[in-house]
């Protein structure tokens, strides 16, 4: 008889401090990587309990030998969930004698010792809402002559970071995985042939890693230094004409936010049974600049269209930020909101399933704070508008003369 256990190719799994955890099957199990091991050893036993308490110690203290670079975009001054999860890949793989060194494209505010980097180097001159391939690509090239890390990892992404890893890849011949879904410190592994094959190589030169397969929270921290490293994006001249010439920015369309399908809004106010005034509803959507979405049972009510509907039989978002008004929770609500980065519950029951997913709970009816948020939201506009209207010469005259 037969006994060997089939694994699934298709498994889910993720990088942890302890190494890597796949579900085969229907148990849960780990396979002792190198990094995973080491770091198991440095920090599982000892400091499993105790560094919720403590704090979370150091990585290593030890002098570098060697470098890993992660490279990203940041968005608003912080790096995003796949970003975040790029950087604890690297993290997770660096030994006690190498950095971790994260460049940002853009203006970073957050803590990238937490995040798990040694060295920062932040970027404020480029802005992800403009595209300059050529000069990223550069600045790319002049970090890597500086710091030569061993491995560059790079989010997989359309947003720029995926488009930039495979240009740095072609331009210096390097080695390259796209697509990684499985890593450790010695392989990568993706899908192939429309996930029906699992393909496996030893680490290349260039990670491009893809989101959700490294869990971006760490047993330790980085040293987090800032370092004070400036890239000229006017040095050449003659050679950046050039290059802009071949690349003609478009810019970025400004859209209503409610027509921004709800796979990709990054802002979801979403309605529930408890939310009996759909128009003032729709008007605070409209002023925070959020996209709608609504449970099962609101949308069964008639009240919004089955394409605003989330959750296992609807859609499945992504989220920075999302609101939910008067959503109990139902397990398949929660499991269309899962990889939501903040879940806000506005719910008059405190035990409702969906207070246990949100980050903050607001026990308030949810008609009646839809009503405030508006009333503050028109209060802030009128306030504005007043001072905007005392700024302008005529209206400082009127004023002083009076």
């Amino acid at each position: 008889m037969n006994t060997l256990k089939r694994i699934d190719p298709r498994r889910p799994f993720t990088v942890t401090a302890q190494g890597l955890r796949r579900i085969t099957l229907g148990l849960t199990g780990a396979a002792g990587v190198a990094a995973g091991d080491t770091h198991a050893a440095m920090f599982g036993t000892q400091h499993a309990a105790g560094h919720r308490e403590q704090g979370k110690p150091r990585r290593t203290t030890a002098s570098p030998q060697h470098a890993l670079l992660v490279a990203a975009h940041a968005d608003r001054g912080a790096l995003d969930d796949h970003a975040r999860q790029t950087l604890a890949a690297a993290a997770l793989i660096a030994d006690a004698q190498t950095e971790v060194v994260l460049l940002v494209f853009g203006e970073f505010s957050g803590d990238a010792a937490a995040l798990g980097a040694d060295k920062l180097i932040e970027l404020p001159d480029f802005d992800r809402r403009s595209y300059a391939p050529a000069e990223e690509l550069n600045a790319l090239a002049a970090c890597v002559a500086t710091y030569a890390p061993v491995h560059i990892f790079v989010p997989d992404n359309a947003t720029g970071d995926g488009d930039l890893g495979r240009r740095y890849a072609a331009a210096a011949n390097a080695s390259v995985a796209t697509h990684v879904v499985e890593i450790d410190a010695a392989h990568v592994a993706t899908y192939v042939h429309a996930q029906t094959s699992f393909a496996v190589r030893a680490l290349p030169e260039v990670v491009l890693l893809a989101p959700n397969a490294v869990d971006p929270k760490l047993p330790f921290v980085g040293a987090g230094e800032r370092v004070a490293w400036r890239f000229d994006r006017n040095a050449d001249a003659q050679a950046q004409a050039a290059q802009r010439a071949s690349i003609r920015d478009l810019g970025i369309e400004e859209i209503d936010a409610a027509q921004v399908a709800l796979e990709e809004a990054d802002f979801i106010v979403s309605a529930g049974n408890g939310v009996s005034d759909v128009a003032a509803f729709e008007r605070l959507a409209a002023t925070l600049g959020a996209a709608i979405g609504a449970s099962r049972v609101a949308v069964d009510d008639g009240k919004f269209t089955r394409d605003k509907q989330i959750g296992a039989t609807g859609k499945t978002v992504e989220a920075s930020v999302y609101i939910a008004f008067g959503i109990s929770g139902a397990v398949q609500h929660l499991q269309g909101i899962k990889d939501c980065r903040h879940v806000i519950a506005v719910n008059l029951d405190a035990s409702a399933p969906i207070a246990k997913r949100a980050n903050l709970t607001v026990i308030a009816d949810a008609r009646e704070t839809i009503a405030a948020l508006n009333d503050a939201a028109a209060a802030a506009r009128d306030a504005r508008g007043t001072s905007a209207a005392l700024l302008k010469p005529g209206k400082l005259a009127e004023g002083v003369l009076a």
